[in-house]
C-alpha cells in the first residue's frame, strides 16, 4: 500500500511527496494483542521510550510465564504494582480498562470490523485513553491507513516547517492539508513524523 501512497501523494501534495523521496519506505502492520498495546499506551504517557520499556518489563514479570491477563491484573495489589514504578495514576487506569475489558465494555476482539470513529468511541470510555492515544493506537496497532491526529505536536510542527507557516497551524489549516492525503494520512503522517526523526510508538 506504501507504493499506492507516494502515487497519491505526487498527485495531489507535490510538497509532500518530494519529503517521501528522501523517506525509507515502510508499510503499516497489526498488532496482534490490542489488549497488551493499550498496556503499554497508558504505562508509556508522559515518559521517555526507554523509562516505559523499563516500567513495563518490571510489570510484565508480575504475571506467570509474563502473560498479561485482565483478570490477574485486577488481583494484583497497588503496592506491588507501584513498586515496578507505576503511579496511582496509572494504576487506576489500568485497572479501569482491566474491567471494562472483562465487563465487555470495550470489546477488543472485534475491533477490525469497526469504523474508525467507533473504535475511538469505544477507547474514549476508558479512564486515561483520550483521543490522542485512540489515534495512535488506529495507526500503529491496527493499521489504519487514513488516519490523521490533529492534536499531534509532531504532526503540527512538521506541516509548520514543511509548508513555511509563519505559525502553529490551526485545526482548520490541518484539516485542509491533511485532507488532500486521504485515503492515506497515515502514510503522510509518518513521513511528517520521520521528517523530524520523531515518530511515536
Amino acid at each position: 500500500m506504501y507504493s499506492k501512497a507516494i502515487k497519491h501523494l505526487k498527485t495531489n501534495d507535490p510538497i509532500l511527496h518530494e519529503i517521501a523521496l528522501s523517506i525509507e519506505p515502510f508499510e503499516l502492520s497489526i498488532h496482534p494483542d490490542p489488549f497488551i498495546r493499550l498496556i503499554r499506551s497508558i504505562i508509556g504517557q508522559q515518559l521517555s521510550v526507554k523509562a516505559a520499556a523499563t516500567i513495563f518489563a518490571r510489570f510484565e514479570d508480575l504475571f506467570p510465564n509474563k502473560e498479561i491477563e485482565p483478570n490477574y491484573i485486577l488481583k494484583i495489589p497497588d503496592e506491588k504494582l507501584r513498586s515496578v514504578g507505576l503511579s496511582r495514576q496509572k494504576i487506576s487506569y489500568l485497572k479501569d480498562l482491566s474491567q471494562k475489558v472483562i465487563e465487555k465494555e470495550v470489546e477488543l476482539e472485534n475491533l477490525q470490523e469497526l469504523e474508525s470513529e467507533v473504535i475511538i468511541e469505544q477507547l474514549l470510555k476508558i479512564k486515561g485513553i483520550g483521543r490522542w492515544t485512540a489515534e495512535m493506537f488506529l495507526m500503529f496497532s491496527l493499521g489504519r491507513p487514513d488516519i490523521f491526529s490533529n492534536g499531534d505536536l509532531g504532526l503540527q510542527n512538521a506541516i509548520r516547517n514543511i509548508y513555511k507557516l509563519s505559525n502553529k497551524p490551526t485545526i482548520e489549516e490541518m484539516e485542509k492539508i491533511s485532507n488532500k492525503w486521504s485515503p492515506y494520512r497515515t502514510y503522510a503522517s509518518m513521513i511528517l513524523w520521520r521528517s523530524l526523526n520523531n515518530e511515536p510508538k
